[in-house]
């Protein structure tokens, strides 16, 4: 309300040098706010002192003019795509009046308090796609930005060489507006129809397991582009298939989290939710000679296939291939939770290995549970992804309407 009162003040030339100006925004609590302790969702942090400062983008955000409403619940550690807390609750999804479902993670309370209305926009992090996750399940927009673009000052870390500091909205144009304050960069982003926009659809990994629902829309959206000009373009991508078999020993995220959070949890593991630790264990015993050899193969399988991708406008699949299921059978069985989980991560999880960029648009009909539509393309198109996600948003909406 101080903040409030403070923008009140400003003379109309300074109010129009904020690109936010009262903007409500909540922030994913694993980014530093002055005065408060930054729990990042697990009680192994609780007695750590209050940060001195706050975050480079939370900075960003006040200094265009938003205001920072509060901190939001998240996946412990933010290692989970499916938004489930032990220690701090789990916020319900806001799609279904009946019955308690997953938020999506590791950004669960920010999208929940971007779809109740609380916010305009929800301060998140994208690591494996914990933006796009909960985005695409909770009827929302969530871009995450190439990686290098935001500063990741002031952040709790979880995968270093993947984490992105990114935020979700209703829209794309707001996703927009948002990035350019995160960044501190004016993309060039025009407005324009799908006519001529050519696309990519992988025929692999990324249409395996699709629920019907799920299956359905993504058809219809794509006879619908189809049908207004874009060019839809399939492709067996085999080189998607190479990312398991490149993400070993251990995998990226594990071997990062447990060199990020060791010194910190491992004398007190039985804390952490279990489900949280058996990940970052498969980190643990990976030698540095497995580690650097991983990240040097990344780095070449990111260099082939972004020249492959140069030639599209977007590469367009479901961002998750499920709606978002019911809480209570994930609460208790290890094995539809780990399932689930390697399902909402596995499309969008490829785009942060490529380390590029990747959005995630409602497709689903008013009368459905939200699905996502995920726009993605290689590092440094942002400007190409967001251009092709505002005329796809414009043009199935009008499908819709």
């Amino acid at each position: 309300m101080a903040q409030a009162r403070f923008l009140d003040t400003l003379l109309p030339e300074q109010r129009q040098q904020g690109a936010l100006l009262g903007w409500s925004v909540s922030v994913k609590d694993l980014y530093d706010i002055a005065g408060e302790v930054t729990l990042a969702g697990t009680r192994v942090l609780a007695q750590n002192a209050p940060a001195l400062k706050d975050a480079s983008a939370a900075q960003r955000l006040k200094r265009a003019g938003a205001l920072l409403v509060g901190q939001t619940n998240m996946t412990e550690l933010a290692f989970s795509g499916v938004g489930i807390n032990p220690h701090f609750s789990t916020p319900v999804n806001p799609c279904d009046a009946t019955l308690d479902r997953i938020p999506g993670g590791s950004s669960s309370g920010a999208a929940v308090s971007v779809a109740l209305g609380l916010c305009q926009a929800g301060l998140g992090s994208d690591t494996g796609g914990s933006i796009r996750i909960p985005a695409a399940l909770c009827g929302l927009v969530g871009f995450k930005g190439t990686q290098s673009r935001v500063p990741l000052q002031g952040t709790v870390a979880l995968a270093p060489s993947l984490d992105t500091v990114c935020a979700m909205t209703r829209s794309v144009e707001s996703c927009l507006k948002v990035d350019q304050v995160l960044s501190n960069e004016r993309l060039d982003v025009h407005d324009r129809d799908v006519l001529g926009l050519r696309f990519l659809v992988p025929q692999t990994v990324v249409l395996d397991q699709l629920t019907a629902p799920v299956a359905k829309a993504f058809d219809r959206a794509l006879g619908h582009l189809s049908s207004k000009g874009a060019i839809i373009q399939e492709g067996k991508c085999e080189y998607l298939d190479d990312v398991a078999q490149i993400n070993q020993p251990g995998g990226l995220s594990p071997i990062e989290a447990w060199a990020s959070h060791a010194s910190a949890v491992a004398h007190q593991l039985e804390k952490i939710d279990p489900r949280v630790v058996h990940r970052m264990l498969l980190g643990r015993d990976v030698s540095v000679a497995d580690y650097w050899d991983l990240l040097r193969r990344r780095s070449l399988w990111c260099d082939r296939v972004s020249l492959e991708l140069a030639k599209y406008d977007g590469v367009l699949c479901p961002t998750v291939p499920m709606q978002a299921p019911p809480i209570a059978p994930l609460l208790t069985d290890d094995a539809l939770f780990g399932e689930t989980n390697r399902l909402l991560l596995r499309n969008t999880f490829l785009f942060n290995f490529l380390d590029g960029c990747s959005i995630s648009i409602p497709m689903h009909a008013p009368d459905e549970f939200p699905i996502g539509l995920m726009i993605s393309g290689a590092r440094e198109s942002d400007a190409r992804v967001l251009t092709s996600a505002w005329a796809v948003e414009r043009s199935l909406s009008q499908m819709h309407s």
